[in-house]
């Protein structure tokens, strides 16, 4: 078995078909499906047991529900391909997406390969990176909240070095992804660009998770622990992503978190920080919130 695509189930009744039909649709022929169903209380597991009875190459797999991290590690657990790709039960694979992401990895020895992402509006998402990248360079894009590359779907993994990568701890419920995907790129692999759009993403779809200083602070531990082995280089974009996720915060007026959780990072300040985001937490809540939503505002009327 070559490739093993990984999809988490949770509440996704209404598209699961599609995703399945994008994937069983795929001109290869060495891929399964581990189907996760996390617990749903809509009848997507009804629909994946469905799905399994006419089709071979589906593994379908209950339990109670864990998180979207938890599930994607049960879905490891139990994955027999050499290689891994993840998707979301509300999106699709793209037309020859396996066929044309396993060429690139045997092509190039990589042990990550990034695809392109479209979305239901036709747009392309591309990053504009090509061929190897340095993985130090995607880690400091990701703390600082600027990758524009995928982080988790469109991706194919060497399944040996997700090994570790997928232990979020189950608080965590937002950019799980980007956690998992520094927690491998800690481990220095080859990482292969390519224009290929592999994966199209739905966006716009509703979720009631919103981030709170106590998930925030399990977060910032998680992701301290993950970067330790590389301290010393990775200090000063870890308080960055700090200011980064704080600036979020008080674009939502939520300027208490300043003195229960921020204030000690103004004594951590380098000047390999960005200017505008040294300022912004230098600055008094109320004027830092003018400053980050003036800016805000700025680049969706330049889009």
């Amino acid at each position: 078995m070559e490739i093993s695509v990984i999809i988490p189930v949770y509440n996704k009744a209404e598209y699961l078909d599609k995703c399945f039909e994008s994937i069983f649709a795929q001109a290869f022929d060495s891929f399964e499906v581990v189907a996760v169903e996390d617990g749903s209380t809509d009848g997507s597991g009804d629909i994946c047991d469905q799905w399994a009875k006419r089709e071979p190459r589906l593994k379908v797999f209950h339990k109670d529900n864990g998180g979207v991290t938890a599930a994607r590690r049960y879905g490891l657990e139990h994955a027999e391909g050499r290689f891994i790709m993840f998707a979301d039960a509300d999106d699709l694979i793209t037309e020859n997406a396996l066929a044309t992401m396993y060429r690139h990895i045997n092509e190039t020895g990589a042990d990550e390969v990034i695809g392109t992402y479209d979305d239901q509006y036709g747009h392309r998402h591309d990053s504009g990176l090509r061929g190897f990248i340095e993985p130090e360079r995607l880690i400091r894009d990701m703390l600082a909240l600027r990758s524009q590359f995928c982080v988790l779907w469109g991706i194919i993994f060497r399944k040996e070095l997700l090994e570790g990568c997928l232990n979020a701890p189950r608080e965590i419920v937002e950019r799980e992804d980007s956690l998992m995907q520094i927690k491998y790129l800690m481990k220095q692999p080859k990482v292969f660009f390519t224009e290929h759009a592999a994966y199209m993403h739905e966006e716009d779809v509703p979720n009631n998770r919103r981030e709170t200083l106590d998930w925030i602070r399990i977060y910032d531990e998680e992701l301290r622990q993950t970067l330790q082995p590389e301290w010393e280089r990775y200090h000063s974009a870890f308080v960055h992503h700090q200011i980064k996720v704080y600036e979020k915060f008080i674009d939502r007026r939520q300027f208490q978190v300043f003195n229960e959780y921020y204030r000690p990072l103004r004594q951590q300040l380098t000047n390999d920080i960005p200017f505008m985001d040294r300022l912004a937490l230098r600055l008094p809540t109320r004027l830092a919130y003018l400053l980050i939503h003036t800016y805000k505002n700025l680049l969706k009327w330049k889009k």
